[in-house]
């Protein structure tokens, strides 16, 4: 099936109760095991059924077949935030004295992840410019265990040639994942290239609305049973079933929604590299991009995310964050809303600002989430925003 139809339909089946086409909420904590031989049965592994919703809800079990099914994988595991199905993944994979590969230019609290909270457990990485694969194959030492990617990387949108890592990893034997959030799987679906796990954000533009916080890590049976069985049921980073039931919601229009934030971001992106107070522009559909032969080879649509660099570097960024009216200054992406901010005074102020330069994160530097208005209106408001700073 195309991807508009498993958007609706992956997982689904009419209501046997009521004949309902849209899915039921199970809000329920505990089910029915029935006899006392089936409980012991699903216990043992030798029936399936619901015991606890930690472990497993129907409302959620939908939503991660009709992820897995978006993403070519066999299985998903949906939790509770992106950072539940990022750290879920990575700690059924390392454990201390492991040795992890990163790349360089990701998201913020994945940064802090790797660099503090893992290297506490005894798990140290590196961070590499993972633009170029060969920078990978020479980290590899005895002891990696894990290759971690963004492509799209957040926030300045560098991307990773997933085929060619992946084959690196394949053959050291070393286990690779990517954060597929920015591209979403109507982009790209790097199970695709050879990688083994992807992690999302389901928060951004699986829900869609701004109104559902979860995450979800897609790959082999095996490697999601391993997930589900140990880090997250003992860690419980679980998805509510009612934001389960939201993203799912959303998810039906993913499709549709990711081709107008294509577009639209096109356009902006377009706008931007010609206008006399920007420095540069980073958007993997422009010619300019300096991976846009592997853009074009690895993605169908290019995303809806925007940076660029604004001349005058911080004291710009926020006269600009004060200027616009309908792009709204927030954190977080993937929104029918325009969101816009300054990553060196918000999001990665958290990292000194030597990590945050090596990263590619400069003073200027400004990370547009383009929504789904219309895009003469985007325009406009920031046309306004960038002359009057």
């Amino acid at each position: 099936m195309g991807i508009h139809t498993l958007a609706i339909h992956a997982g689904e089946a009419p209501d046997p109760t009521t004949g309902a086409l849209v899915p039921p909420l199970h809000l329920a904590n505990t089910f029915f095991l029935g006899s006392a031989e089936d409980g012991a049965a699903i216990f043992a592994g030798e029936k399936d059924g619901f015991v606890y919703s930690r472990w497993g809800n129907p409302t959620v079990a939908l939503l991660e077949k009709r992820i897995a099914a978006l993403e070519h994988a066999p299985a998903a595991l949906a939790t509770a935030s992106g950072m539940a199905a990022i750290s879920t993944a990575i700690l059924n994979i390392v454990r201390a004295g492991d040795h992890v590969i990163a790349a360089q230019a990701i998201y913020p609290s994945t940064y802090h992840l790797f660099a503090n909270e893992l290297r506490a457990l005894g798990i140290e990485t590196t961070f590499v410019d993972a633009t170029d694969p060969q920078n990978i194959a020479r980290a590899i030492v005895p002891n990696t265990k894990l290759i971690y990617l963004e492509s799209p990387g957040n926030p300045i949108l560098a991307l990773c040639d997933l085929r060619a890592i992946a084959t690196i990893a394949r053959d050291a034997k070393i286990i690779s994942i990517t954060d597929n959030t920015f591209a979403t799987p109507i982009n790209q679906q790097p199970l695709d290239f050879g990688i083994d796990v992807v992690v999302h954000s389901a928060t951004k533009y699986f829900g869609g609305h701004g109104d559902a916080v979860g995450g979800v890590i897609v790959g082999s049976r095996e490697f999601i049973k391993q997930c589900a069985n140990e880090p997250l049921r003992f860690f419980g980073g679980i998805l509510s079933p009612f934001n389960a039931y939201l993203i799912l919601r959303g998810i039906q229009t993913l499709p549709l929604r990711m081709e107008r934030h294509n577009a639209n971001a096109r356009a902006i992106a377009q706008f931007l590299q010609t206008h006399r107070a920007v420095e540069w522009v980073a958007y993997p559909g422009l010619p300019s991009h300096p991976q846009y032969a592997l853009a074009q080879k690895q993605m169908r649509g290019f995303g809806g995310m925007v940076c660029f660099e604004l001349k005058g570097g911080i004291n710009s960024g926020a006269r600009l964050m004060n200027a616009v009216k309908l792009c709204s200054l927030a954190v977080s992406l993937g929104d029918t809303r325009t969101l816009i901010v300054h990553p060196a005074s918000t999001t990665h102020s958290v990292v000194t600002r030597a990590e945050r330069i090596a990263q590619g994160v400069s003073d200027g530097l400004v990370r547009l989430s383009v929504g789904l208005e219309d895009v003469e209106d985007i325009i406009a408001d920031l046309e306004r925003g960038l002359e009057k700073k």
